[in-house]
This record gives C-alpha cells, sequence and structure tokens, in this order.
C-alpha cells in the first residue's frame, strides 16, 4: 500500500501587520522529501504517524513529501502559498498512483486571493489522484470547516485538547482510519453541524473539559469513528469562520448528522461561559501581590500563537511602574534588540530600547539601562512531543525583571523557555507569559496561581466590534440569537 503524505500549515490572523511569506515558513521550520526529523510538528504530525504504522507493518511504502510551518501571522501572500502548495503537489503527482494522501494542515490558512487554502489544496490534491483514493488530513480546532474541505476530503480529523497535546494521538487516529478504509474495512462519511458562534473554548477547565470526555465516549459506539469540535478562529475574516461540530461514521450519515446537531447545540449552550476568569492589568498585580509562591500571569491577547507581534509592553509597562521585584518575562519579540545584545556580548551593560515596535495599540517601547546576562543561539522551547524553535534568544536584566528577548516570533508553552536562558522559573514570584492557554498544561504544575489577563490589545478578541467583511451567517456574540 503507498501512502503520501506531507505537510502545509501556518495560521492567518487577516486583521494581523505580521505578513506571511516564503521565509516566514523558511525560519519556522520547512523539511523537504526525507529530511523531516523523527519529531513532529503539531502539524506534521501524520508524516510521523505514518512512520510509526510503517516500521510495524511491511507492506506499507511512505512516500514523504515536503513539510512546513509558519508561525501565526498575518495574511500569506499568494506566489509564497501557491509555490509552497504546487511543490507538495508535483512532488504528489511523482509519486502516483499511491492509495491515501494524508496531510497535516492547519484550517485556518487565508493567503491573497485564497480565503480556503486548505480547501483549495485538498481539491487540487482530488483531482490528481481520482475519487476513489482515501484523502485525510489532521487540523488545528482554531480552524474554518467549509463545504469545499468537506467534499474533497474523506477524513477530517482536529485536534480534541485545547491546549493541543493530543496532536500525536490524533495523528495516529487519522492513520489508523485512512488504512481501515483504504483495505475496506470502513466507509468513513463525514457529517457537519453549524453551531452558529464563536468563542474561545479551553479543554482544561468546565464545561469543555466534560464535553471532550463525552464525545471520547460516544467514539467507542458502535458506528461512530470520530467526532471532532472546530472552535473557529475568531481573528479570520473569511466566510466560514465560526464554531462547528464534525462527525465521522461508518457510512451512516443521517446518524451522522443528527449526532453533530445534538453535540452542536449542547455546545451553542455554553456559549459566553468557557473562559476563565480574566483580568485588567491593574486587577491581575493586585491579585498577584495578594499570593504565596509563584504567580503566572497569562498575556492572552498578544499571543503570538493568535498571530500577532508577542512585542507587547502594557503589562510589563504597569510591573515596573510599580517597582515589582522577582520577575521573569518570557517573552518579547524583538529581532533587532536581540542583535544588539549579541553585539554587546555578555555581561555588558548597555541602554536598550526594546519592544513595543510593531504597533500602536500593544504599548510603547521600553528605554532601560540593562544588564546582557545570558546569549542563547538557536533556542528551544518543548510542547509536548515537539520541539519549539525561539531563535536567537537575549536574556536582559533590570530593576529585579528578567526579560527573554526572542528573534523568533512564538508563544510561551511551556517552563523549558526560562530555563533554556538559566531562569529557574519556579523561584520567581511572577512569571509574565505569552499564550491564550497552550501554556496551561507546562505552567500549573509550578504555579501557586494562574491569572489571565486581558490588556485589551493587540489581537481581535471582541467578535462583536471586530470589522468582518466576508462573514455571511448570524454568529453569536455578533447576533444574539442566529438560529432566530
Amino acid at each position: 500500500m503507498r501512502i503520501f503524505t506531507a505537510s502545509l500549515a501556518t495560521e492567518t490572523n487577516t486583521f494581523s501587520p505580521m505578513y506571511t511569506d516564503v521565509h516566514s515558513f523558511y525560519e519556522s521550520f520547512y523539511a523537504p522529501p526525507g529530511q523531516h526529523p523523527a519529531t513532529p510538528t503539531l502539524c506534521s504530525a501524520p508524516l510521523i504517524a505514518c512512520r510509526e504504522f510503517a516500521a510495524k507493518d511491511p507492506s506499507l511504502h511512505i512516500i514523504e513529501g515536503s513539510c512546513a510551518w509558519a508561525e501565526p501571522g498575518g495574511l500569506l501572500n499568494r506566489q509564497s502559498y501557491e509555490f509552497l502548495r504546487d511543490e507538495i503537489l508535483q512532488q504528489l503527482r511523482q509519486a502516483m498512483p499511491v492509495q491515501a494522501v494524508l496531510l497535516g494542515l492547519h484550517g485556518a490558512m487565508v493567503a491573497q486571493g485564497y480565503d480556503d487554502c486548505e480547501g483549495d489544496l485538498l481539491q487540487r490534491v482530488r483531482d490528481i489522484v481520482g475519487p476513489g483514493v482515501i484523502i485525510g488530513a489532521t487540523l488545528d480546532p482554531h480552524s474554518h470547516l467549509t463545504a469545499k474541505r468537506q467534499a474533497a476530503a474523506d477524513l477530517l480529523i482536529a485536534f480534541k485538547e485545547f491546549p493541543h497535546l493530543d496532536f500525536m494521538q490524533r495523528a495516529r487516529e487519522l492513520v489508523h482510519l485512512a488504512l481501515a478504509a483504504v483495505r475496506g474495512e470502513i466507509t468513513p462519511a463525514m457529517s457537519s453541524f453549524d453551531c452558529r458562534m464563536i468563542d474561545v473554548l479551553p479543554t482544561s477547565y468546565e464545561p469543555m473539559k466534560s464535553f471532550i470526555d463525552k464525545i471520547r465516549q460516544l467514539e467507542q459506539q458502535q458506528g461512530v469513528l470520530s467526532i471532532s469540535v472546530i472552535h473557529g478562529f475568531m481573528a479570520g475574516d473569511v466566510a466560514d469562520m465560526g464554531t462547528k461540530l464534525l462527525v465521522i461514521t461508518d457510512n451512516q450519515p443521517v446518524q451522522g448528522e443528527a449526532l453533530a446537531k445534538t453535540l452542536g447545540m449542547e455546545l451553542f449552550s455554553f456559549r459566553g461561559q468557557t473562559l476563565p476568569q480574566f483580568n485588567d492589568i491593574g486587577q491581575a498585580l493586585d491579585l498577584a501581590q495578594h499570593v504565596n509562591g509563584t504567580v503566572v500571569l497569562a498575556d492572552v491577547w498578544d499571543n503570538p500563537g493568535g498571530g500577532v507581534a508577542g512585542d507587547g509592553t502594557l503589562i510589563l509597562e504597569q510591573i515596573i511602574a510599580r517597582n515589582l521585584r522577582g520577575v521573569a518575562v518570557g517573552t518579547i519579540w524583538d529581532p533587532m534588540a536581540v542583535k544588539l545584545c549579541f553585539a554587546a556580548g555578555e555581561g555588558a551593560d548597555i541602554t536598550l530600547r526594546f519592544g513595543g515596535k510593531s504597533g500602536a495599540t500593544a504599548g510603547p517601547p521600553i528605554d532601560k539601562q540593562v544588564t546582557v546576562v545570558r546569549l542563547q543561539t538557536n533556542a528551544q522551547q518543548q510542547f509536548a512531543d515537539s520541539s519549539v524553535p525561539m531563535g536567537d534568544c537575549a536574556l536582559i536584566t533590570f530593576d529585579g525583571i528578567e526579560v527573554i528577548l526572542n528573534s523568533n516570533r512564538c508563544q510561551s508553552f511551556d517552563p523549558s523557555l526560562f530555563r533554556a536562558l538559566g531562569i529557574a522559573p519556579e523561584q520567581k514570584k511572577l512569571l509574565l507569559v505569552k499564550s491564550t492557554n497552550h501554556f496551561y498544561q507546562g505552567f500549573a504544575p509550578l504555579a501557586a496561581q494562574i491569572i489571565y489577563v486581558d490588556a485589551g490589545a493587540p489581537y481581535p478578541s471582541d467578535p462583536a466590534r471586530n470589522a468582518y467583511t466576508k462573514l455571511c451567517r448570524p454568529l453569536w456574540p455578533i447576533t444574539a440569537q442566529p438560529f432566530g
């Protein structure tokens, strides 16, 4: 059995000024055929899963295509998308004949002239392989589920967890179901339901934690192969933005449609109840000062994982104004400041301007006399089974505050980001991280308290105020009663 696998993924915040091109992929992650490392990335996990299955079954022949991932950002330029897409399509043509095509996608990629990049890619794959070949893909739940994708693919499986710690499990599930379909053991039928809402749905908390447990139990029932919750991505101005339920049955589409609607309406009933308590900057710092032990402050909207810069200074500015000590910040994206620190060298005392460069809404640059404590080339942090590049990093200190400056935009996933620069995070009073919820699993064990901070910028976090131009149907909270 011949299986072709490849990956092309990024998450596009159409409101972000951080535009994306082919070099964004090369800087983040790019592996041409046969050069993917043994460890997976979030969206290339199907390739690693294929290797695992082939190691146990010599009848499987895996043809590896290119894998490319860019850190979430703004609109992808047309030429870059077409170049990376066509590279994979040409590899597929050369691999023919195949019995299955398994792709690692994100699901929220938008390029100039392509509001549905994944739908475009999947349809072109279908045109090459014909109707009899199984096509499957993993998706990030923060994606847009379109009719074009469903029509072109046989299997679409989204990560269940947010944080997305289960990406390898979902990749293995995809390969397992695809092989069963090729062998004629199952006939996948996909059914979806539009929940007519958009919200943030972390699975670390109730009610989503129990909802995901319920879905796992339902997947054990006869005929139900897979259930995915597509959370949606509110920073994508596309027609199909929003939350949807996707059910895959073994040739039981009517059952699948009924189950998708039942689960979808239950999810709709959770609207506005899924987030932990968010605090403004003043409230968060007031709370933190009364906690014994390490407090993790999550800057939820200056999150590079949502396509913004991650160079905001609004919270740090207030920490400085309050003269707080024992603070570590991980990270602030500022490649120019990193270069200046590398030029000065470890131990240097320099005047440095850092942060606040990408836009007017996320705070001014910070000007300080700092000490360059440590420099680290090609630093990495961990996230589940993957290593996340932070680029060249500089640790600076001033006024009892330590700040990690990084050259590759990335959100805060794990305490290993601090340890990579020689900081013991559990010894700090305050840890300021930039992430909505992916940080939770790593930081919860060392935190006396986690405080979510809504600094009000720069992510487009209020759907009712976002200037959508392409949304084609009513969604809560933009419309109070979207079902009429």
